[in-house]
């Protein structure tokens, strides 16, 4: 979960690795840690200590308080400027630290510190369960003793077990939340997807942040038609920046990417910031136009919502801006946008961590239509000009526990955002064969329980492993 910028250098490449709130839009997203080889070890749990305590530092003080802050939750403005310097307190809310602090595991849940590592007066890794699920905390605090990084990634001991049969997929689907939808295809020679196994795949879900793959495929498609190009620049102005996933708007403004870089961004750590640039820069129409062309559900995301627009319908005046947007038909719905959403600053600032509108304020397709679009964004990416598109897509894989010699490919872009969780991959195993598994889940009533992501991992890991097995026992001529 990357609360807010650490000391240390950006993620890039294949160590970052969403997990949990994969590409969440209006809360945290958790890392998976590079390593812990190289980390020198102070004391853990299982060392023959009986209660291991934060250590008397400017971190240990943060940590402590870290600790025992679920009984807490939500916090205030007062005491987040009391533990929080104002560089993070700029890119997160108390809203937003409280609903991604309390997204890591359900209400109530026991906090135990169990290691620390890399102890310094002003940084530390700490090894905590939260309930059921353990993380590494990689803290760090300014001169004043007040915290300047945050970041939860899981602990390499967390085990995900992984589906072996149909049966259990089905299952656990209908463990993870009231609506869910889940499709296990085969991708076609010719690019379409053939269901081997699903479940309400054709019904649209709220895609929390899987929206930006719609806005990859109009960028490919201009860069196809040469009226944009990987090299080309963009500044990063005050006014693109957008709070919730990502790591852009806390760049200094002024800061110069090429269209590659901001695209890898967008997906990589699911970046609204860089979404909205990428939007601003092929059109909104171009957008609506790969929608029309990939989804059978277009209808819903007329007008295309850039993020800071979703942000605005959420959580500025809500439910005034909200019921009057909903009240209007899609022509009247983009002069209302353009008019009176778009003239408000997009803070993200959540004044809660329970769903709001995630039936209509939201983007909308079912997992045919992703598998499609993913699909579709394989067929550009043997184009001429868009090999880029692999990099991009590839960077994350989502923390599939697959075995990379038996899949060497992997593609993911998922999302989440109180009550929403979406988890999209497309698979090439070692024999040239790809795969697409999505699973979608909404609640209206609470937020995703942390333990559904996990059990989503595993869904979809043994998912593939049951399309590999079954494509390659198929009789001669199938698909």
């Amino acid at each position: 979960m990357r609360l807010a910028r650490s000391t240390r250098s950006r993620f890039t490449g294949p160590r970052f690795s969403a997990v949990i709130g994969a590409a969440l839009l209006a809360g945290s997203l958790l890392t998976l840690p590079a390593s812990a080889s190289n980390q020198k070890k102070v004391a853990h749990a299982s060392d023959q200590i009986d209660h291991l305590v934060a250590p008397r530092s400017r971190v240990g003080t943060q940590l402590a308080w870290l600790l025992d802050i679920s009984t807490r939750l939500p916090l205030s403005k007062k005491e987040e400027s009391s533990h929080f310097d104002a560089a993070f307190i700029k890119v997160e809310s108390a809203a937003q630290l409280s609903a991604a602090l309390g997204g890591l595991a359900t209400t109530g849940s026991k906090v135990t510190l169990l290691g620390l590592s890399n102890v310094t007066p002003e940084s530390l890794v700490a090894e905590v369960k939260i309930g059921a699920i353990t993380y590494n905390v990689d803290l760090s605090v300014d001169a004043k003793g007040l915290i300047a990084g945050l970041y939860f990634s899981l602990n390499k001991s967390v085990s995900i077990p992984t589906v072996s049969s149909w049966t259990e997929v089905d299952q656990d689907i209908k463990k993870m939340a009231p609506n869910a939808s889940f499709l296990a295809a085969q991708l076609n020679t010719n690019g379409t997807c053939s269901a081997v196994h699903e479940m309400n795949a054709n019904t649209a879900r709220p895609l929390g942040s899987m929206f930006k793959l719609f806005i990859l495929g109009a960028l490919a498609h201009a860069i196809q038609d040469h009226t944009v190009s990987w090299d080309q620049k963009l500044t990063l102005t005050e006014s693109q920046k957008v709070g919730g996933s990502g790591v852009l708007q806390s760049d200094p403004n002024g800061t110069q990417l090429t269209v590659e870089q901001t695209a890898l961004t967008m997906i990589s750590v699911s970046d609204n910031t860089a979404a909205d640039m990428l939007l601003s820069l092929v059109g909104r129409s171009a957008v609506e136009d790969q929608v029309r062309a990939w989804s059978s559900h277009s209808s819903l995301d007329t007008p295309f919502l850039s993020a800071a627009e979703f942000f605005v319908l959420k959580w500025y005046d809500y439910p005034h801006l909200t019921n009057h947007f909903l009240s209007l038909d899609p022509v009247q719905r983009l002069s209302y946008l353009t008019s009176t959403v778009d003239r408000v600053r997009a803070s993200a600032i959540m004044s809660t961590s329970s769903p709001r509108a995630i039936d209509s304020v939201e983007w909308f397709a079912s997992p045919l239509d992703i598998c499609h679009a993913l699909s579709g964004l394989s067929s550009l990416e043997s184009q001429p000009g868009l090999s880029p598109l692999s990099t991009i897509l590839s960077t994350n894989n989502g923390g599939i526990p697959l075995n990379v010699a038996t899949w060497p490919r992997i593609w993911f872009k998922g999302g989440s955002e109180p009550g929403v969780l979406t988890l999209g991959y497309l698979a090439r195993d070692s024999a040239g064969k790809s795969f697409v598994v999505i699973v979608m889940l909404s609640n209206t009533k609470k937020a995703i329980a942390p333990s559904s992501t996990l059990l989503g991992l595993g869904v979809v890991a043994g998912s593939f492993n049951l399309l590999r097995a079954g494509a390659h026992t198929a009789t001669p001529g199938a698909p």
